[in-house]
């Protein structure tokens, strides 16, 4: 027996130096230790010897099995090694090589705008605020004096969820619920989508983008209105920028106005982009109408205020030279790019 286990051990030294991987010594541990091994059929046959000799041949057997295990940790460990530097050697990064490309997106130009006609109002203290999409058909339109008969309130140019609420046509309902929940001081812009019932065309969607100014305070002039939204424009479009108002009428302003900028393409000499004229039609504007200062509780005697609105797509179209508005919402990358 002890020759037997002599030459056991032997043998599975020979197997684990001729192991190449894993899978193979674990065959050679079943092999030899396994409950159908070599060494646990010589312990199942140790029932026929005496205790002396089932003593000793005890002690040898498990001394071979600790050797043989020893050997099979050590070739693991070794094989393990092996394999790792080969896994190493195939995942070689090569940092000279170069780099896939990736590619980085842009904003819209419609953000791009928003984010310039944001950062000059926030420029003169005004505060970011904003409102609901779906609106009351009283704060579109009743609070903002348009009356019951206005054409605007047709179903054929308005989007009706049902008779008492639709989809805001225009920005200005947020001057209602500001004037609800603020006390004057006023001073805010609030950029947002609105929706009107217009056929896609080049110059027409029917969503789009407006930003919407107002303040409210003692004092409040159309000289107020005219210094700041002059400002605006020059830091929008540059320092040699020109404004001009034009009479004009809203329902919720008192005197209004439409403002021109003198072609920031041109600097006002005539071209393509402003027609031929010189000057560029930017936005609507005027005091506000003591009618919807009075829907907010604010004293018409004490406070006056100015609002205005301006088209987003407008703006970014005439900055941006862009001939179709529909080009702003067909979201074909080749245009987007050219805004990075």
């Amino acid at each position: 027996m002890q020759e037997r286990l002599k030459n056991i051990l032997e043998d599975a030294k020979k197997k684990l130096e001729e192991a190449v991987s894993v899978d193979e010594t674990e065959n050679i541990r079943v092999r030899f230790l396994g409950k159908k091994g070599e060494l646990t059929e010589i312990l199942k046959s140790m029932g026929s010897l005496t205790p002396e000799e089932r003593k000793q041949l005890g002690q040898e057997a498990n001394k071979t099995k600790q050797q043989i295990e020893e050997l099979l940790q050590e070739k693991k460990e070794a094989l393990k090694a092996i394999a790792q530097q080969a896994k190493f050697r195939m995942e070689k990064i090569d940092v000279t090589e170069p780099a896939k490309e990736i590619k980085v997106g842009t904003k819209h130009p419609v953000t791009i705008t928003i984010e310039e006609i944001a950062k000059v109002f926030k420029s003169m203290g005004f505060t970011l605020t904003e409102g609901p999409e779906v609106e009351t058909v009283f704060n579109n339109f009743d609070a903002l004096n348009a009356g019951p008969y206005h054409p605007a309130r047709d179903w054929t140019d308005t989007f009706y969820v049902n008779d008492e609420v639709l989809l805001r046509t225009q920005t200005s309902p947020v001057q209602v619920r500001t004037l609800k929940a603020q006390e004057p001081p006023i001073r805010v812009f609030a950029p947002g989508r609105c929706f009107r019932c217009d056929t896609p065309d080049a110059t027409h969607s029917p969503m789009f983008h407006q930003v919407e100014g107002l303040v409210v305070d003692e004092g409040i002039t159309m000289a107020d209105l005219k210094g700041v939204l002059d400002s605006f424009a020059k830091q929008m479009f540059g320092e040699e920028t020109k404004t001009k108002f034009r009479p004009h009428h809203f329902p919720f302003t008192e005197p209004s106005a439409e403002m021109d900028v003198s072609c920031f393409k041109c600097g006002g000499r005539g071209c393509r982009v402003c027609k031929g004229s010189g000057w560029i039609e930017i936005l609507g504007c005027g005091m506000v109408h003591p009618n919807v200062l009075k829907v907010g509780g604010i004293d018409t005697e004490k406070y006056t205020g100015f609002a205005f609105g301006m088209g987003v797509e407008r703006v970014a179209m005439l900055k941006y030279e862009i001939d179709d508005i529909r080009l702003l919402y067909e979201n074909d990358m080749r245009f987007i790019e050219q805004f990075k």
